[in-house]
């Protein structure tokens, strides 16, 4: 019994894998695949400063006539196949690439699966640590050392190396943009984590109940093995009961310490979560996009509008180049209609959840974006001229290019009045009060259909907000038909002026939708189940701790009935309310199970919370709040000082 399960739990991992956008490959079992009839297959530990061995695959054209770039990605994910004739189905980031030829060069990162050391989850960055300092270590010295090896050891390449991963593969990805190797000269950082406290594991403070099934992966460390120690990790949580009904599932298990005593005991990334509820040095330091200096070779990250795991990475991280490199002019952007990781395969109709966004919007961006980007830098072909942000608007449903990112235009500012009316660029009405009753014991979902428990959560990002819209704990605000379309580009910035009653904590949960004509028909590929006619489209949601309301690293509880302000962005958007739609946007204060539930009696650590703790209370949002787009919205976070 326990070695079928074992069986279907690895197959799961593999899925898993899959799932985070990263191609694990595999030897073809019907006839010889491309890449063994035109690739050679060799294994390396390189040795890195320090002395640990790292596990390295690098597969290299059997034409041996001319020289080729490097293509380097490492990844906490494995490198599979281990078998010294086993083989990848595909190489690179596209078949394009691996058809026009380079060296693809794949790596076990520290810690993860055959290679040598101590697994950290995003380890500290230490500046200046390949100029100054050669003995200490992080992503950046390992990438470092890698390249140094490979270009010294590997025949018939040109000297030059690029570098690319999706997830946490784009992390180490971007880990490496600072104090680069001199050979290093093309990197594409891929739905990057750009931080721990703001992606992927928690959103502006809240933790994503949503991501348990992630936690076994990451909070063991293992010694160099082929096999996933994670597969029976999962087990604690079948214990806890049906895991069919996500909603039903989280409710069962009850406050978060129930997760430290029966799940995950042994977790070291999960206690890391729960003894750091705030945003301290331990988070700060993980922070890679406080440490994108000294960027000099060319930069392009991608990311998915839709992607519910990494959209904060790509955003914040290519800004942050932009910022701290000013001679940098090779740092480009390109934001299309993906979940996480879809850019790197080709389904023919590209669609999120329900929602249709056309057709071969993959092969377009492999073709015309990807490929050229690394032929230019790598291989000395035509510049391709990207544009400095190759964005899609995902209300017209096509690309544009801007020239800069945010582009500069006037701020659109969306108000809040009697009637559940959203407003656009009126006085605000600072007499008007909108009040809700906010129940932990019963959260508002955040899916419209009951869905199992996943490892991560994914459609939700374009999920009708129907059932939310009827909630008397939502609060609901809509405009007027559009008479013509209204295109929002740029930062976004959520200003709620509050008052809270019978609780002294709340999260504030603030979604910006596009609601469809009442006439709307269903496209071709919408599921039967579904109908398109009066749809409630989610754009863009940002969760928020109300306690970090003026420091992520002191939260500090509400005084009952005194106004406060409550200050987040919600990531940036490019969408064109097309008319005959309405905008809308919903606000509450629980949203699960993607967030955990806040108690809303303050306590000093949430994961240490009891059940009598969880409270019942109002929450009102003054007539002086608003949700404003464009130019001037961004806002910064209220960061300390880093420690490094």
């Amino acid at each position: 019994m326990h070695k079928s399960f074992s069986k279907f739990a690895f197959a799961k991992a593999y899925l898993f894998l899959i799932l985070f956008g990263i191609s694990v490959g595999g030897k073809a079992q019907e006839s010889t695949s491309y890449v063994e009839k035109n690739y050679t297959k060799t294994v390396h530990q390189i040795p890195m400063r320090d002395g640990v061995k790292l596990y390295t695959v690098v597969y290299a054209p059997k034409d041996t006539s001319r020289k080729y770039p490097i293509m380097l990605q490492r990844t906490c994910y494995s490198v599979a196949p281990y078998g010294e004739n086993d083989f990848k189905r595909s190489l690179g980031p596209n078949k394009y690439m691996m058809e026009d030829g380079y060296i693809f060069v794949y790596q076990d990162v520290r810690g993860r699966w055959m290679s040598e050391g101590d697994f950290d989850n995003m380890r500290p960055h230490i500046p200046g640590n390949n100029v100054r300092n050669k003995k200490d270590i992080d992503e950046s010295s390992d990438t470092y050392d890698t390249i140094d090896f490979i270009v010294k050891n590997v025949p018939n390449n040109n000297g030059r190396v690029g570098q690319w991963g999706i997830s946490y593969p784009g992390f180490y990805t971007a880990a490496a943009l600072p104090e680069a190797h001199p050979a290093l000269v093309a990197s594409s950082p891929q739905a990057p984590i750009g931080d721990f406290f703001f992606d992927d594991f928690h959103h502006m403070g809240a933790t994503l109940q949503s991501y348990l099934r992630a936690y076994p992966v990451f909070g063991h460390q293992t010694e160099p093995t082929t096999e996933s120690w994670y597969s029976d990790k999962w087990d604690a949580m079948r214990e806890m009961g049906d895991m069919s009904d996500s909603y039903a599932f989280n409710m069962k298990i009850g406050p978060l310490k129930t997760v430290t005593e029966k799940i995950f005991p042994d977790n070291f990334f999960w206690q890391d979560v729960v003894e750091h509820p705030n945003y301290d040095e331990f988070w700060q330091k993980r922070a890679i996009i406080n440490h994108l200096d000294d960027v000099d070779h060319a930069v392009m990250t991608v990311g998915g509008w839709f992607d519910a795991e990494d959209l904060y990475g790509p955003l914040n991280i290519y800004k942050n180049v932009e910022r701290r490199n000013p001679k940098n002019k090779n740092n480009t952007i390109v934001m299309g209609p993906w979940s996480h990781g879809n850019w790197a395969r080709e389904p023919g109709t590209q669609m999120v959840n329900h929602i249709v966004f056309g057709d071969s919007i993959s092969t377009f961006y492999q073709k015309k974006i990807e490929t050229p980007f690394f032929e230019h830098h790598l291989k000395g072909k035509k510049n391709p001229e990207l544009p400095e942000a190759y964005m899609f608007d995902t209300g017209k449903k096509e690309w544009d290019q801007f020239a800069e990112w945010p582009p500069k235009n006037k701020a659109v500012v969306l108000g809040f009045e009697k009637g559940g009316k959203l407003t656009i660029n009126e006085p605000k009405n600072q007499s008007v009060r909108f009040t809700y009753t906010s129940d932990p014991s019963k959260p508002v979902p955040f899916r419209s259909e009951v869905t199992p428990v996943t490892f991560t959560p994914r459609a939700y990002m374009t999920d009708d907000q129907r059932h939310a819209s009827r909630r008397p704990d939502v609060l609901t605000f809509q405009t007027d038909v559009l008479g013509e379309d209204m295109t929002l580009a740029g930062e976004i910035q959520a200003q709620l002026d509050v008052i809270l009653n019978g609780i002294t904590d709340a999260d504030f949960i603030v979604k910006l939708i596009d609601v469809y004509p009442d006439d709307m028909e269903n496209e071709e590929q919408t599921p039967k189940h579904v109908t398109l006619a009066g749809y409630q489209q989610l754009v863009r949601a940002e969760t928020f701790r109300g306690r970090f309301r003026n420091s992520f690293a002191n939260p500090e509880p509400f005084k009952e009935n005194s106004q406060e302000q409550v200050r987040f962005p919600l990531q940036d958007i490019l969408h064109t309310f097309k008319k005959g739609h309405r905008i809308m946007i919903q606000i509450h204060s629980t949203w699960f199970p993607y967030i955990d539930r806040n108690p809303q009696k303050y306590v000093d650590n949430i994961f240490e919370a009891d059940e009598e703790d969880f409270t019942v209370g109002q929450v009102t949002i003054l007539g002086s709040s608003e949700v404003r787009v464009g130019d001037e919205a961004g806002i910064e976070q209220q960061l300390p000082p880093i420690k490094n």
